[in-house]
């Protein structure tokens, strides 16, 4: 008999891949510059590189961990979050290769769990809707699931379209402050009065809470305080993570 190969696993690609990159390089030149101080082959003012570097690279390893193995964890713990039904039309804010986006189609029976992304490989490796579709496939929820081109500060849904608005590690791409809050505004649009929004980000959390309280959204935060102080110091400030749920008024 001839044995049926494994399933293949989901692949969702690895964060920001020229920021881990970087990060690697920066660390080891830190690490480099510290230990030549530290032998008196450089100036002494550069053994405080040690902690530079033992930071960037900390950092480095921890956006590796979380992009594989850790972001999948915090999705099923994030998701459980919703009082699911099954009938639920799920929008995706930067779907990217699907990890939430599944992570939801998972939990429907009669719903549609929807992506919306521009795919910008500096992103997220790998970033494109066939990707999000293959892994959509492996993890068997293709039936219950769509990807469609999009911006998130302009989408193109109606009003109220879904229940239920997740995004994770999206927003911030945005670089400047104005577009964030369109994107807010956008999310709070599209999300049907008494839905749930889930937002989850590496910074600018409290800029998110701000947007949506001003659109009329009630905004819970589901992250310690210490937590994102610890990442803040850790990172040297680079990463302040947290996690909204938003209820939208109804």
């Amino acid at each position: 008999m001839t044995a049926t190969p494994p399933a293949a696993r989901p692949d969702y690609g690895l964060d920001a891949p020229g920021v881990v990159r970087n990060l690697f390089v920066a660390g080891a030149v830190a690490l480099a510059a510290g230990a030549a101080a530290s032998f008196g082959l450089i100036p002494a003012a550069f053994t405080g590189a040690w902690f530079a570097g033992a930071a960037l690279t900390a950092t480095g390893a921890w956006m590796v961990y979380s992009s594989k193995v850790g972001k999948v964890r915090d999705r099923e713990r994030l998701l459980d979050r919703v009082r699911w039904a099954g009938g639920e039309r799920v929008l995706d804010v930067g779907c990217g290769r699907g990890l939430m986006l599944i992570g939801a189609a998972k939990r429907l029976t009669a719903g549609k769990a929807t992506g919306i992304d521009i795919w910008q490989a500096e992103d997220l490796s790998g970033n494109k809707p066939e990707a999000t579709r293959e892994n959509a496939r492996r993890e068997g929820v293709a039936d219950r699931v769509e990807v469609t081109t999009g911006d998130m500060r302009q989408m193109p849904f109606p009003d109220g379209a879904f229940e239920v608005v997740v995004t994770s590690w999206a927003v911030h791409n945005l670089y400047a402050a104005a577009e964030r809050e369109k994107a807010v505004r956008e999310i709070t649009r599209v999300l049907k009065p008494g839905g749930v929004a889930l937002v989850k980000d590496i910074r600018h959390i409290g800029e998110y809470a701000r947007a949506f309280e001003a659109g009329g959204c009630e905004v819970t935060r589901l992250t310690s305080p210490v937590t994102a102080v610890l990442a803040a110091v850790v990172t040297l400030g680079s990463l302040r993570p947290g996690v909204l749920m938003v209820r939208k008024g109804a």
